[in-house]
């Protein structure tokens, strides 16, 4: 199984009140980066088995926007095990019942996606390895053993891609 982690995109400023807070949704850049990140994927001609989300606004949002560009169709399912107060045994759990899935899109929260992540890389580390910004994703092989890091997509490295790849050319010139 081939497990993609996804954190959210940008959702602005954190709301001191937490029920305001869990219903905070992406700005403007948020959505920009999951439907690029999605473009991106699409590219990859990745489609999803599955996708779960943590229940928060923004996750679903992230979800849904990252799904629709790959082409996924079905319902996303939610689950606590992604959202910010998730545990880890919860999470283990979680991935036991995706058992019968090939590709499968995570996406919830910081700090504990990424702490979920180093400890699927790397179990006995006492810190992190690797760390996800918003909008970030991880692909990981989970097939065999020990979870194996395929690749790490960072939004300043999509938008910087996507500008370059947008720019105009030079005028080539002929030495004829």
């Amino acid at each position: 199984m081939n497990v993609y982690i996804l954190r959210h995109a940008s959702a602005g400023q954190r709301k001191s009140n937490p029920l305001l807070d869990h219903k905070r949704p992406l700005d403007k850049e948020g959505k920009q980066q999951c439907i690029l990140l999605g473009q991106v994927l699409n590219s990859l001609k990745l489609q999803f088995d599955c996708v779960i989300s943590s229940p928060l606004k923004r996750a679903l949002q992230t979800a849904a926007l990252v799904g629709t560009e790959t082409g996924y169709e079905k319902k996303i399912q939610l689950s606590k095990a992604l959202a910010p107060d998730g545990t880890w045994s919860d999470f283990q759990h979680l991935l036991d019942g995706l058992a019968g899935f090939e590709e499968v899109l995570i996406v919830g929260h910081n700090p504990n996606l990424p702490e979920f992540l180093n400890r699927l890389l790397c179990p006995a580390a006492s810190g992190s390895i690797l760390r996800l910004r918003k909008g970030a994703i991880a692909a990981l092989d989970l097939q065999r053993g020990p979870a194996r890091l395929q690749w790490v997509l960072d939004p300043r490295v999509l938008r910087a891609v996507q500008a370059n790849a947008t720019k105009k050319s030079r005028a080539k010139t002929s030495r004829k």
